[in-house]
């Protein structure tokens, strides 16, 4: 149900898309103000991105949905009556489509935390194919009924249509019973979620490298969608038709690749579908540069879509499982920040570029930046397999505190370990690897210290800002944590486990 509806929502929105690139076409032919069309979404993604993934992880996901699907159907409905009373500007096409993109970006994790809750992690990649495809089914219908009904009745019917789609995912969030989210014990606040968020992604080995992998893309695949309208009408000559149906060829190989993609992954693995998804970019870049013929730039833009899905879905699924569910939305959030803002400050520039140079010669650039990305991109290799990110609860409970002295911090933890003079080098080396989980969960501070008048004795010890940072790490640990912990302990050659003390920050009482 979920998926049909966004599949009607989002060929809506391509059909605004479409409608909003070519009417700018119109009301500024300049290339800078026309991929300033699709800089307005993406920097409104980007911008918003942090606070969408707090938003995700503490707040009720069906209605923070619900809420902004509402505001999007009244900016598409005043989109749609300003365009048929022919009073759309410059400043408003590109203020009410940023407004959109503000929505889009403060829904986007929510919609994506929400997949894993509704198939079983085996799964996972498939289901975000699936995810993918309706999104460019979606690509594949929604230009080409935007370019005809733009050709025939005037932009204005299109962003009707874009407004009526949101009932749809309207209806069907109000028809959905989410699952009961269980309660959080120790709520956070809003800054200080955010601020988790970008600490566990600045600690995560294995989610930093999608960050590295969207980096080596993005930025230079933008010029594809910012520059595709002036490839429609200028380089081919077309109308708002041909545009329409070169996205539309896009979503029809977008669709193709999805379903391929678990075949094609099987041969070719995870690397593979990202370097076919470069390459095949790269490739289309360049047909557009030097064969301006409209039969081979739709064929390309088949090519185009199925390249795309190769890369969005293979990293979207590095990036899912990479993450606990605890940070999911936000570091999904941090994910699209670096997506969108690549595809924002690209798209600006291959625009810039196109005022200097040319359409042509701009793509001419990005295929060969693109092609030299990918052979650069072999140094962040994604993880071959992720270890298990469920909470673990294998950390006993701490002492008790009086509820008011939750915000008391901040506090310090300090684990004893007794090691044999030969072990000790590999010793530290194996707890070096806990700098990571430790402040991935909440540590603001992690050193390992050596007792220079007791040889053999170490002192793990780190800092969090308060007891309830403290309480909240407690429940973050993963299976992945308890199996590093172990390797950790096998060195130990005293009492069993560990001695652990726990020191909050003394205040003097009233």
């Amino acid at each position: 149900m979920l998926w049909t509806a966004t599949l009607v929502s989002n060929t809506g929105t391509w059909m605004h898309d479409v409608a909003a690139a070519w009417l700018m076409t119109s009301l500024s032919p300049s290339p800078l103000m026309v991929s300033l069309v699709q800089s307005a979404t993406a920097a409104a993604m980007a911008l918003f991105a942090l606070p969408a993934g707090a938003l995700a992880d503490l707040v009720d996901r069906r209605k923070l949905l619900l809420a902004l699907n509402f505001v999007r159907l009244g900016l598409a409905g005043l989109l749609a009556a300003l365009a048929f009373a022919g009073a759309v500007t410059v400043e408003i096409l590109l203020g009410v489509t940023f407004a959109l993109g503000v929505c889009s970006a403060l829904m986007a994790p929510a919609w994506q935390s929400v997949v894993p809750l509704l198939v079983p992690k085996p799964e996972l990649k498939q289901a975000v194919a699936l995810n993918s495809m309706g999104i460019n089914v979606a690509r594949a219908v929604g230009p080409a009924a935007g370019g005809a009904a733009i050709v025939g009745f005037g932009p204005a019917i299109a962003f009707l249509a874009n407004a009526l789609s949101e009932i749809a995912v309207i209806a069907a969030l109000l028809l959905w019973k989410a699952p009961a989210r269980a309660a959080k014990k120790r709520p956070e606040r809003f800054v200080a979620a955010m601020v988790a968020g970008l600490r566990y992604a600045a600690n995560a080995p294995d989610f930093a490298q999608v960050l590295k992998r969207a980096l080596l893309f993005f930025p230079f695949a933008s010029a594809y969608w910012a520059l595709l309208p002036l490839v429609a009408r200028d380089l081919l000559g077309g109308d708002a038709a041909l545009f329409g149906l070169l996205i539309g060829a896009v979503g029809a190989g977008a669709v193709a690749g999805a379903l391929a993609m678990p075949s094609v992954d099987r041969r070719i693995g995870s690397e593979g579908l990202l370097l076919a998804g470069s390459l095949g970019t790269a490739g289309v870049l360049a047909v557009f540069a030097l064969v301006p013929v409209s039969a081979v730039a739709i064929a390309a833009c088949f090519v185009a879509g199925t390249a795309w899905i190769f890369k969005l879905s293979t990293l979207n699924v590095a990036a899912q499982s990479a993450l606990p569910d605890w940070v999911r939305g936000r570091g999904l959030s941090i994910y699209g920040l670096v997506f969108f803002g690549a595809m924002a400050l690209g798209a600006a520039f291959w625009g810039w570029l196109a005022t200097l140079i040319g359409v042509a010669a701009s793509l001419g650039v990005a295929a060969i930046f693109l092609a030299a990305s990918a052979a650069f991109a072999r140094h962040f290799a994604l993880a071959a397999r992720q270890g298990d990110l469920a909470p673990s609860g294998h950390w006993p409970e701490p002492p008790a505190l009086a509820q008011d002295a939750h915000a008391r911090g901040p506090v310090m933890v300090q684990i004893e370990y007794r090691i044999a003079p030969e072990d000790r080098d590999a010793f530290l080396r194996t707890i070096a690897a806990l700098a990571g989980e430790r402040r991935r969960d909440g540590a603001i501070e992690w050193d390992v210290f050596e007792d220079a008048a007791d040889p053999g004795r170490f002192v793990e010890s780190f800092v969090e800002e308060d007891w309830s940072a403290h309480l909240r790490h407690h429940d973050r640990v993963t299976h992945q944590d308890a199996d590093l912990q172990v390797a950790v302990a096998k060195f130990h050659r005293g009492p069993a486990p560990p001695a652990v003390v726990h020191l909050v920050a003394a205040a003097p009482r009233d």
